[in-house]
C-alpha cells in the first residue's frame, strides 16, 4: 500500500504563505529528492497554479542548478489537479482529478508504486480531517511572519503526532517527519 505523505512548508509562526521562507539551495535540493522518490503529487487548483511558474525555467533555465533541477523534478512527476474551475492542466504530466479527493485517495493508496505526495494546504486539511494522511513532512523556516494564512487552522479534531526523524538545512530550516498515531 502507498502512504499519503503531506509535504509542506510554514514559519516558525505556522504561516504557510508561499512568499515565505527561504528558498535556497538546500530547500530546493531537498524538494527535488523528495519529488524524485515519489510516484505522483496532488495539488489543489492555487497551489497548482502558483506551481505553473516552474514550467517557465524548463524553456529559460535560471543558471542556478538547484532551481533548475528542481524544476526537471517537477516537471517529470506526475500530477493530479483538484478543481472545479480549470479545463485544462496546460502541463503535459498534469491531468485533473476523476473522482473527489477522498475517494482518488483512496483508490491510489491501493494501487502499487511509490508514495503519493499532497503539496497542497487545502488538500492537507480535507485529508487530514478524513485520517487519510501518512506522514508528514513540514518543513520550519527559522521566520516569525506574524500574519497570514496558517497550515493548520481548519483542523476538525485533535490529532497526536509522532516524530520519527528531523534534517536541518543550512539555511536553519528543519523538516520534520511526523506519523499520525492511531487509537
Amino acid at each position: 500500500m502507498r502512504k499519503v505523505i503531506a509535504a509542506f512548508n510554514m514559519t516558525l509562526d505556522g504561516v504557510c504563505d508561499h512568499t515565505t521562507g527561504i528558498a535556497d539551495e538546500g530547500l530546493h535540493q531537498h524538494y527535488s529528492d523528495l519529488i524524485d522518490n515519489a510516484g505522483i503529487i496532488l495539488y489543489g487548483r492555487t497551489t497548482y497554479q502558483l506551481m505553473q511558474f516552474w514550467q517557465t525555467l524548463l524553456q529559460n533555465p535560471s543558471g542556478k542548478k538547484s532551481m533548475d533541477d528542481f524544476a526537471i523534478s517537477i516537471d517529470k512527476i506526475p500530477k493530479l489537479v483538484f478543481s472545479n474551475i480549470l479545463n485544462d492542466t496546460k502541463w503535459d504530466s498534469a491531468k485533473l482529478s476523476n473522482l473527489p479527493l477522498n475517494e482518488k485517495v483512496l483508490e491510489l493508496k491501493q494501487q502499487s508504486g511509490k508514495n503519493i505526495l499532497i503539496g497542497s494546504r487545502s488538500l492537507i486539511i480535507q485529508l487530514l480531517n478524513s485520517n487519510l494522511i501518512d506522514e508528514f513532512q513540514i518543513c520550519v523556516h527559522p521566520i516569525i511572519e506574524g500574519k497570514g494564512l496558517r497550515l493548520f487552522d481548519q483542523i476538525k479534531h485533535r490529532i497526536m503526532l509522532k516524530l520519527i526523524k528531523t534534517k536541518s538545512l543550512n539555511s536553519g530550516a528543519t523538516v520534520f517527519y511526523y506519523e499520525p498515531t492511531r487509537e
